[in-house]
């Protein structure tokens, strides 16, 4: 039997009435560590402390959508800040309260995944026994979340294989885990290997959407595509279908598309603030800024409460209030921006962005020149801007023939690994732009700070840092990958590592991609064909190949 007195619970409900009826229900389970929060930002606050075996949240939190007294959020957008930003743990047992059974609600709280949600009113006897259910399953799969939590990603796939034998009532459950962990590790084939035999078995909707993903991860958009179009028709309520289709259509840069798609997304859940937010930059790029001011909108509304605002999100209404030529609520938003954000780099860098955008609009070049100086001081300063951000205030500056303003800049974006840009597609802005000086200014500089750290890397590995010297040797490639010195001396430091370390499955993967690159440069290098022969001895050593 359950022994519930250890569990630590944690009741998010701005109602004392009720929050005393789940203290008597919680304490007839025999559960009496029970702490609370009123709103989600002492929530937030909590859990940035500790962990909580269970929480237990209402939906309707009292904010001002509802003229509660609540900070504004209600427990889906709460819920959404803390899978984003990780505050809680995948195995956490998170069940949703709540009394509002309006479909859109309800399939918007169900796609972040809940443990469970509990429709009001619900008995202590119903409570304890989706508790008890939620347990019994955790204590299942704790072993495997153990390893991942030790982040020994490749024994948990183990653990879960061994597990889906053992736990035959959780078998699909398994298989989905440890695809995601392959996902996890890169192994993009590997997961689509275990979804197709899902889909053998049984067409699930996550199956199908993890077959997509993979597909799409794999650069095989079209197939992708085509998966996604199948499922959304067969589930049209699986909500993750529909932003990846609208990714594939993006990617094939038919904006118009990916907005139509997602505006169906919004239709069916219309409170995920991060697809609101995706809604609004794609009808940006699609030319419609009336759609873009009506999610942008939305997003600034929803997120005002959170802990986790983004002054982003400021600067993207102004520039669809400023394509609409709407200068005063454009104006406007600026002051919000101000009055409503704390200082921060990130916060100043934003104002000043938006504020050149108004007065370039109004027709005011030294105010707008003014603000970009102060915009590009800002970036120097800050570490949380997106890359999309900062390629705009490039734009902005090449519009002002500040060149040096807009190299430094770019080189902020192309020297950020969390960036997700490689350096070709982020320098292609200078070559969009007809400045073919820039683009090749910019190149001699990454090759020159490629040249030094591949001195770096040396250092490293006569020192014995072979993890060291490899991650140092990544970094030059993203700065000059079509620099063939560069790639030669990744795929012989790849190759060291993975005989001294072991097969890892993506360092492989970008060894093989790099010796490709290499045949396509200068097939007759003397360094190609040793550097090929001592890649399959390591796949036949570590039992990759035979």
């Amino acid at each position: 039997m359950q022994d519930n007195s250890k569990l630590s619970v944690l009741v998010i409900d701005p109602n004392p009435g009720m929050r005393s009826n789940l203290q008597n229900m919680l304490n007839a389970a025999s559960i009496s560590k029970v702490e609370y929060a009123i709103n989600a930002g002492t929530a937030i606050r909590q859990l940035t402390r500790r962990a909580y075996d269970i929480i237990l949240c209402e939906y309707d939190l009292g904010g001002a959508s509802s003229g509660g007294a609540g900070d504004g959020q209600d427990g889906q957008q709460l819920l959404e800040d803390l899978r984003h930003h990780r505050l809680i743990a995948p195995w956490a047992i998170f069940i949703m309260l709540t009394s509002e059974a309006v479909h859109g609600k309800v399939v918007s709280a169900a796609e972040l995944s809940p443990t469970d949600y509990v429709l009001k009113p619900f008995t202590a006897e119903t409570l304890g026994a989706r508790i008890a259910r939620a347990l019994e399953r955790r204590a299942v799969f704790q072993p495997t979340w153990q390893l991942v939590a030790q982040n020994n990603l490749h024994e948990a796939i183990r653990s879960a294989a061994a597990a889906e034998l053992h736990h035959t009532r959780h078998a699909l459950d398994f298989a989905r885990l440890r695809a995601e962990l392959h996902v996890q590790l890169k192994e993009h084939g590997e997961a689509e290997q275990i979804y197709r035999k899902v889909l053998a078995f049984k067409p699930l909707g996550w199956a199908g959407l993890g077959l997509a993903r993979a597909q799409f991860a794999q650069g095989r958009v079209d197939e992708a595509r085509d998966t996604l179009q199948m499922l959304v028709a067969a589930h049209p309520q699986l909500m993750g279908a529909y932003d990846l289709l609208a990714r594939c259509n993006e990617a094939a840069g038919a904006h118009a598309q990916a907005q139509k798609i997602l505006e169906e997304a919004v239709n069916l859940s219309p409170h995920l603030v991060r697809r609101l937010r995706k809604l609004g930059e794609v009808a940006l790029e699609a030319g419609d800024a009336a759609a873009a001011e009506r999610a942008l909108k939305q997003v600034v509304s929803k997120a005002r409460y959170s802990e986790f605002r983004d002054p982003e999100d400021h600067v993207k209404l102004v520039k669809a209030l400023v394509k609409r030529g709407d200068l005063p609520q454009a104006t406007g938003v600026v002051r919000d921006l101000e009055r409503s954000l704390r200082a921060s780099p990130e916060t100043d860098a934003c104002l000043a962005i938006a504020n050149a955008a108004v007065h370039d609009a109004a027709g005011n070049r030294p105010a707008a020149l003014n603000d970009l100086h102060t915009a590009v001081t800002a970036v120097r300063a800050s570490s949380g801007l997106s890359p999309a951000l900062r390629l705009g205030l490039v734009r902005s500056c090449l519009g002002h023939r500040l060149d040096g303003q807009a190299q430094e800049v770019m080189m902020t974006v192309v020297n950020d690994p969390a960036a997700g840009m490689s350096t070709a597609g982020a320098l292609q802005l200078f070559a969009d732009a007809g400045r073919r000086d820039l683009l090749d200014g910019m190149g001699q500089q990454l090759k020159a700070q490629a040249q030094i750290l591949l001195g770096v890397a040396d250092e490293k590995r006569n020192m014995g840092d072979v993890r060291g010297a490899v991650q140092t040797l990544l970094e030059a490639l993203r700065m000059a990958p079509g620099n063939l010195q560069v790639m030669i001396a990744a795929a012989g430091g790849v190759l060291r590592q993975i005989n001294e370390l072991g097969w890892d499955h993506p360092l492989g993967e970008l060894c093989f991609a790099q010796l490709e690159n290499i045949r396509a440069v200068d097939a007759q290098h003397p360094r190609l064909g040793p550097l090929t022969d001592e890649y399959m001895a390591m796949r036949r050593k570590y039992g990759i190949s035979s």
